[in-house]
């Protein structure tokens, strides 16, 4: 029932900020997602037992984020600065280590996000329906996947995923998010809109693997507790931050 209500809470808010918001308002919120999503990789990093990536990612992903078109050697910088800082590692067996997972995180949380803002500039709906086939494949997971789950997922990651509640999460986001294009965006060929739906949705899976690979290997069953019934942010988008890449490299190729 926390898990509801807290969807209820939050649709109605993302919702407005997506569609209708000031530019200004809708990136200060996105860079407060994005560190909220950093703080959380990075207590979930430092169960690996190297420390802490630190504060020095808020600062290199805020500028990934905020700058519009990253030159590579910004990153290059970025690389640097991190190798750097690293050096001052008492145990310098966990320098490497500690500086991989800060760049990790720092590309995994803000690199993905920042594909948020080319698509809302482009249209806001594009971003809408980002969010809308994930939160719709997660509906058609649970549902499908609890009482009808038998065969499982990746029992080593996340032993509760089965394959009944993955297709099930495809098919539902395949018909929602075309619909929501054709309604919104239509512009998109019905087998367009069809293909990219069911792509995303896979990779917003796979994105759910991939936190459940990092926490379990942090000994860590939540990334959070700041929404109820959710766990934390990076809980919430896990699937989002692996999904708004495909439609935004589907946008730039096609």
């Amino acid at each position: 029932m926390k898990r509801v209500f807290t969807a209820l809470a939050l649709v109605p808010i993302v919702t407005w900020v997506v569609l209708w918001a000031n530019p200004w308002i809708f990136l200060a919120v996105l860079a407060t997602v994005a560190c909220l999503c950093y703080r959380e990789y990075n207590d979930i990093a430092a169960g690996y037992g190297f420390g802490a990536p630190g504060v020095v990612g808020y600062g290199a992903g805020l500028l990934l984020l905020v700058w519009w078109d990253v030159p590579w050697m910004a990153l290059v910088g970025i690389t640097v600065m991190t190798l750097v800082m690293v050096m001052r590692e008492e145990d310098l067996a966990h320098a490497l280590p500690r500086g991989a997972l800060l760049l990790t995180g720092v590309l995994y949380v803000f690199g993905c996000w920042k594909c948020a803002r080319p698509l809302r500039e482009l249209n806001p709906h594009w971003l809408m329906y980002g969010l809308l086939l994930n939160w719709v494949g997660d509906i058609g997971a649970y549902y499908i996947g609890r009482p009808f789950g038998k065969h499982k997922l990746a029992p080593r990651v996340s032993p509760k995923k089965s394959w009944e509640g993955s297709l099930a999460s495809v098919l539902a986001a395949t018909v929602v998010g075309t619909l929501y294009l054709h309604l919104f965006l239509p512009g998109v060929p019905l087998w367009q809109a069809i293909a990219l739906t069911a792509a995303a949705n896979v990779a917003g899976q796979f994105g759910d693997l991939a936190e459940s690979a990092m926490k379990r290997g942090a000994h860590v069953k939540d990334s959070g507790g700041i929404l109820p019934g959710h766990g934390g942010f990076l809980d919430r988008v896990d699937s989002t931050l692996f999904a708004l890449p495909v439609i935004y490299a589907y946008l730039k190729l096609v």
